[in-house]
């Protein structure tokens, strides 16, 4: 029976044929083989960093771990922006509370990136005092949240001055504002994050370094207020805010009591819940390296630090549990068990009215020399535009030449290309295949590929298909599946087939399959790790289904310093590996013929494996096209990006 064209330029495929497109493979769970090849690595790396950990058994030992993590962690961010420029502060307006103020400021963290904050002043303080900085979560209306004023009214209540200020992408920060229709063109919070993250990773960076930037600017600004005392500043938030407060405690030496809200968890039993990670929750190398949200406390140790923690929350309460169990040692070390506090709500997850006034105690003992119980008393928001800094409520569209960062990432990537032109070309290029080889086989397991031919000579029409399946790591599968001409004479050369959904869209490729054979060539249909019979069960049941699964494995390989690319690059590489044992084609130059996404395996595995002689990629894209585009589309974007890639080539110069 003959194949027939469809609508929409796929094929009616014969009974044969369809049989293929729906095959499932019999000698190994693919469903869950991906997930265990990520969780298995992160075990091994888990374990190892416990054991650095338990090894500090000194003071000393313990300022050695923290200087390491700090040369690390900013390195790994992609360093730092220069905190050397204005901040061209400014008050906007100042709004009554009952016993304090709130004055509405705007400052610029870099030039042209304005950050708006709320400063809330208690009516009655003497001298310099305590101030906290306040980074809030993930409402899209950031500052102006009822939840936050509440929090920040119960600080400034106890004495304390709080400075509250909007992360990029929420609040006054859209950073896809269209100021005509008043619309925020790219979901505000964490869709935001993700979209510019991606961006960000791309040239070698993480959107993290800007996060922290700008908590950071909030301290300079504090410092340049009369009434605050340099040696008395504490950070605070919740979720998104308890992870800025995180990067705060990792980073600034500035700050002197933090009290990190819902974030602090395990990598360990965050690895289980099935959740991705924010852009800027995201810390590219870090579980490699031996670090874990321990690490987090001890930067601070043996400052005060006060954990809090929702019994309900998706941020597991045992691995909170554990890990502060674990690092109440190091403060032990000084003699400071009591300075580190774990304080839990019976909540699902947000900064309770209870955790708000355990902060206010908290900071207030250790800030203001006293402890202060702010006592229960009824919140009193206000309307979101009595706090707006800018005068319509988004820094875009208002402010001029504001910029975000969109820009920033862009202005990166042309000092990166600018700097590359002034190298020879022949010495670019081989740094970019050392670089590219050494992101592709780091963390490799050598294994045998152990080949499976489970289908030899299957007839399919006027071709036969030899079906088999290899290791190209432990517990991790790939198939593929051989065409040749039915009548074929002797060995064949060779033809890799890469495209999306693998051998489960064989109907839009078969015409080709059928005249690459004719071609008198043989065709392997590759199926990389999560493509077509080798896909993931879904790990969560978010409604974008599959794209969510991919994108929390592409955020634990990220822990790992590893990605999907260069996984599935590999997993090329593998297969010219097993193709040289498989009988009927004869061995010499291997084309690589690639289809849409999937084509940027092929691309990258041609370019360091001298075994292909030609890779054609339909549908070919450039990395600085998503970076060179403010709206790029961003659907199951972590399954195509290979941190850092830009600082070396583009998909084109391969």
């Amino acid at each position: 029976m003959a194949s027939a064209a469809a609508p929409g330029g796929a094929t009616t495929l014969s009974p044969a044929w369809q049989r293929l497109e729906r095959y499932t493979v019999g000698f190994a769970h693919p469903g869950s083989q991906l997930k265990d090849y990520v969780y298995a690595r992160s075990a091994d790396h888990f374990a190892r960093g416990d054991a650095q950990r338990d090894a500090i058994r000194t003071p000393e030992a313990l300022r050695a771990r923290q200087a390491e993590l700090r040369h690390f962690f900013v390195a790994s961010l992609g360093g730092l922006p220069a905190s050397d420029t204005p901040l061209n502060a400014r008050v906007t307006g100042t709004e009554q509370g009952n016993g304090y103020s709130v004055e509405k400021v705007i400052f610029e963290a870099r030039p042209r990136h304005y950050v708006t904050a709320n400063l809330y002043l208690p009516a009655t303080r003497t001298g310099r005092t305590g101030a906290v900085l306040f980074l809030s979560g993930h409402h899209a209306n950031a500052k102006q949240a009822r939840e936050y004023q509440s929090v920040c009214q119960t600080l400034v209540q106890a004495g304390l001055i709080v400075l509250s200020q909007d992360p990029i992408g929420q609040g006054e920060r859209f950073s896809y504002y269209d100021a005509e229709t008043k619309q925020a063109l790219i979901r505000a919070g964490t869709g935001e994050h993700d979209h510019a993250g991606a961006q960000a990773r791309l040239v070698g960076d993480q959107i993290a370094r800007y996060f922290l930037h700008d908590a950071m600017r909030g301290v300079d600004y504090l410092l340049t207020r009369p009434e605050v005392d340099p040696a008395r500043i504490g950070v605070t938030g919740n979720s998104g805010g308890g992870t800025q407060t995180s990067l705060m405690m990792l980073a600034d030496s500035r700050i002197a009591a933090a009290a990190p809200g819902t974030f602090i968890t395990s990598r360990p039993a965050y690895l289980w819940t099935g959740q991705p990670q924010d852009a800027e929750q995201n810390w590219f190398g870090f579980t490699a390296a031996g670090y874990d949200h321990e690490d987090i406390l001890l930067a601070m140790a043996p400052k005060p630090v006060c954990v809090l923690a929702v019994r309900w929350d998706f941020f597991p309460i045992e691995g909170t549990r554990e890990t502060v169990t674990r690092a109440r040692r190091a403060w032990n070390l000084f003699d400071q068990g009591e300075a580190l506090e774990l304080i839990e709500d019976d909540s699902i997850h947000s900064y309770t009215p209870r955790l708000a006034r355990a902060a206010a105690r908290f900071f207030s003992r250790h800030l203001l020399g006293r402890e202060v119980d702010p006592g229960v008393f009824p919140p009193q928001p206000v309307p979101d535009e009595k706090l707006f800094a800018t005068r319509t409520g988004q820094v875009r569209g208002e402010l001029p030449n504001a910029e975000f960062v969109f820009e920033a990432n862009l202005a990166r990537f042309d000092a990166i290309v600018a700097a590359r032109r002034q190298t020879e070309p022949a010495v670019t290029r081989q740094r970019a295949l050392e670089w590219l080889r050494a992101r592709v086989t780091s963390g490799r397991v050598a294994v045998d590929a152990n080949p499976r031919f489970v289908e030899r000579g299957t007839v399919v029409d006027d071709l036969v298909v030899d079906v088999g399946f290899w290791w190209s790591q432990p517990r991790l599968a790939n198939l593929g599946m051989l065409f040749r001409a039915k009548d074929a004479q002797g060995p064949q050369p060779l033809t890799i087939a890469l495209w999306d959904e693998g051998s489960q869209a064989l109907s839009r490729h078969a015409a080709w399959v059928r005249e690459e054979c004719g071609r008198g060539r043989a065709v392997l249909v590759l199926n990389l790790c999560g493509v077509g019979p080798m896909k993931p069960d879904p790990i969560n049941a978010r409604p974008d289904g599959l794209i969510t699964t991919y994108r929390k494995l592409a955020d634990d390989l990220s822990f790992l310093g590893d990605s999907l690319v260069a996984l599935r690059t590999f997993e090329v590489l593998r297969a010219l590996d097993v193709v040289a044992t498989w009988p009927g084609f004869a061995v010499g130059p291997i084309r690589i013929h690639a289809h849409g996404r999937m084509g940027l395996h092929g691309r990258l595995a041609a370019a360091i494996d001298p075994r292909v002689s030609t890779c054609e990629w339909i549908g070919a894209f450039r990395f600085a096209d998503i970076v060179r585009n403010r709206n790029y589309d961003s659907t199951d974007i972590k399954s195509i990006l290979l941190p850092g890639a830009l600082r070396y080539f583009d998909l084109d110069e391969l």
